[in-house]
């Protein structure tokens, strides 16, 4: 379970980082719990992309480029990637 929490923690900075509204003191806590649970749920790049493009529209009610969110998709799916790899 501790090494759950890590890859739970480490989707949450990189969430942190990317900080597509430039809120810059954070303010993203239930679109990055959204985006989490949705990261436990997707594999596929395409469909993660798209489910946090809605969860941020949703909260925001501006749309982040498709692109932009395709990027992070990526980025958070390697995570999960590299992490069902490990022994």
């Amino acid at each position: 379970m501790r090494k759950e929490l890590q890859i739970n923690l480490q989707y949450v900075d990189v969430l942190n980082e990317w900080d597509p509204f430039h809120l810059t003191s954070g303010g993203y806590e239930t679109e990055i719990a959204d985006t989490v649970q949705a990261i436990h749920e997707l594999d596929d790049y395409d469909k993660l992309a798209q489910k946090i493009q809605s969860i941020y529209e949703f909260s925001f009610e501006e749309i982040i480029p498709i692109e932009k969110c395709l990027k992070v998709a990526k980025e958070l799916l390697s995570i999960k990637a590299n992490d069902s790899c490990s022994i």
